[in-house]
């Protein structure tokens, strides 16, 4: 028995073609999305449309899916000055798209988590934060005494997260605690795309993250030619440099201005590009 996970696609659809001609030939017996398969990159809508094309076994809500129906809706649960600032133009340019391609109800409904049985192995439990909120990191930082928690408390032998973009694989007392990696827009230096795949043997899971390398360049290109950058402004640069540098600058970005009280703006921007160097790709 195989199961394949896949996260963290982020609009970039050379990234997930790449991982499904890897997975043809493992014909894995179920493929789950856990999350976050939009918003980032410039193919959003396609992306959706392909994995939902797939009809897979099951998909998680991952927080950037979440947002598109937030901002779309103008829903009172975002801070009220997001919506007015133009730092946001990424978000409010992938919403758009998919809202235009009636494809923004497809992500409604989709669960927090996900319990897949196969009879005669661990229980697996899919989340793409924690089973107890889509924002909170699982990762190499989460301490023994945590993870203890958060898989007894999933009642899990194996508890698979995503959403920080850098994968994992941590044994601890004959369970697992797993992040998945990144299809779309790896953090970990590495730009290739990242899924997990599980394998049933002798009633145990044996857990493995693939690497899939692809040409980048396409993708690249399309953050031009789809009118993301111009129409998505800093954040859609960010999201540019990122996928570049297969590094998290958005967030150390954001929790910079935050303590420098700047507003987030180019200017802000170009400082904080001096001052961490290495989190970017050479010019």
């Amino acid at each position: 028995m195989r199961i394949a996970v896949i996260a963290d696609i982020h609009g970039n659809l050379d990234a997930l073609e790449a991982v499904l001609n890897d997975l043809r030939p493992l014909a894995p017996g179920a493929l789950y999305i856990n999350g976050d398969v939009v918003n980032r990159g410039p193919d959003s809508v396609e992306c959706l449309r392909r994995v939902l094309d797939l009809n897979p076994a099951g998909f998680t809500l991952g927080n950037h899916d979440d947002l598109m129906l937030l901002w779309q809706e103008r829903s009172p649960a975002l801070p009220p000055e997001w919506l007015a600032d133009p730092f946001w133009g990424a978000t409010a340019w992938s919403a758009g798209n998919l809202h235009a391609a009636g494809l923004l109800e497809a992500i409604r409904g989709w669960p927090m988590s996900l319990r897949p049985h196969t009879p005669g192995l661990p229980q697996v439990v899919l989340a793409h934060g924690s089973p107890q909120h889509y924002r909170e990191a699982i990762g190499l930082f989460t301490t023994p005494e945590r993870g203890a928690e958060l898989l007894s408390a999933a009642d899990a032998g194996v508890l698979v997260a995503s959403h920080i973009h850098r994968p994992m694989l941590r044994e601890q007392g004959g369970r697992w605690l797993i992040n998945t990696g990144a299809v779309g827009a790896p953090f970990d230096g590495d730009p290739r795309a990242r899924y997990l795949l599980l394998e049933g043997v002798q009633g145990e899971w044996r857990p493995s993250i693939r690497a899939v390398p692809y040409d980048r360049s396409g993708i690249l290109e399309r953050f031009e030619t789809s009118g993301l950058l111009e129409a998505g402004g800093l954040s859609a640069r960010i999201f540019l440099e990122e996928l570049k540098s297969a590094r998290s600058i958005y967030t150390p970005f954001w929790d910079w201005t935050a303590a420098q009280e700047r507003p987030k703006d180019e200017a802000a921007f170009e400082q904080f590009r001096a001052l961490h160097a290495e989190l970017f790709v050479p010019a």
